[in-house]
């Protein structure tokens, strides 16, 4: 990162190490650049000529000029993060003797618990009947999604030589470049192969094929998942993600493994894997209400 003063500089580079050393993702890159272009526009407006300049009281008036705008809570945690990893690299560099940062609150987050599916609405979806390549493709992507709780994008990307279908795994390439190997059920396995007896599986070739032989989009994924959640009669809006978030509720509400339920999920951090305790213990009180005679309260 370049030593000169200017903070858009600064920022430029930043943003190129993101994109470059951390192999960080488009839309990540993005985000950060939107963020800190707000913190940016602000100091010019305020005089402010560089990042030694700023202080806590300072950013505290950033954030809450952002939130008299109209920024919602999570946007301005998103924003304050945003400055925190730039302050951070600054500071590493010698180029900020202090952080800004320091002792700087976002607002409280209130944070939504996901949808799943219960365990009989999964095996309802993922047990598509059909003929032809379409109805194996389909099949096989649900029940994949289920049985591991990939992501979309990595569920897109997945290319035969990622699967070890003897040995019951696949390798992905998740989130910050990545690798984790995660299991695969037994009814997955036998769907992806099914899927690959009936179109081959050379190493390089994609699992899940759109048009032409390409790998599938995530926009078709999440069209087609919508088609047969719909043809089935669901109530709820079923999406990839909905099948991730359904893996982990069903794994942590059968092992309490919640270190286990992250490795498999590949988050980098337990307290985003966290929100699955609270969705395990509602389950639990749902259970307890309607079962213990003394626990059932007038409506």
């Amino acid at each position: 990162m370049s030593a000169t003063a200017d903070p858009r500089s600064q920022v430029a580079a930043w943003l190129d190490r993101l994109a470059g050393e951390r192999q960080a993702a488009a839309h990540t890159v993005a985000a950060y650049r939107r963020d800190l272009d707000k913190l940016l526009g602000w100091m010019e407006r305020q005089g402010i000529a560089g990042f030694a300049e700023l202080s806590a009281p300072r950013l505290r008036a950033f954030v809450a000029a952002e939130h008299r705008a109209g920024l919602s809570p999570k946007s301005l945690q998103r924003l304050l993060s945003s400055c925190r990893s730039l302050f951070r690299q600054l500071g590493r560099e010698g180029l900020l003797a202090h952080d800004p940062a320091a002792g700087v609150r976002g607002p409280k987050v209130h944070r939504k618990l996901p949808q799943v599916l219960d365990v009989d609405e999964a095996a309802a979806l993922v047990e598509q009947v059909g003929d032809g390549a379409l109805a194996l493709r389909d099949r096989a992507m649900l029940e994949l999604f289920y049985s591991s709780g990939l992501r979309l994008s990595e569920l897109a990307g997945l290319r035969w030589g990622d699967l070890d279908l003897e040995g019951g795994e696949v390798r992905v390439l998740g989130k910050g470049a990545k690798t984790r190997i995660v299991p695969v059920g037994s009814h997955a396995l036998a769907a992806l192969r099914a899927l690959g007896q009936a179109e081959g599986m050379q190493p390089t070739a994609p699992v899940f094929r759109g048009r032409g032989g390409a790998p599938i989009s995530p926009r078709t994924v999440q069209a087609r998942l919508k088609q047969l959640a719909l043809a089935q009669g669901f109530a709820k809006r079923v999406h990839p993600h909905l099948l991730r978030h359904t893996f982990a509720s069903h794994m942590l509400e059968s092992s309490g493994d919640l270190r286990a339920v992250q490795e498999l999920l590949g988050h980098a951090d337990i307290a985003t894997t966290q929100i699955y305790t609270h969705l395990d213990f509602q389950h639990l009180a749902r259970v307890y209400d309607a079962a213990h005679p003394r626990a059932r309260r007038k409506r």
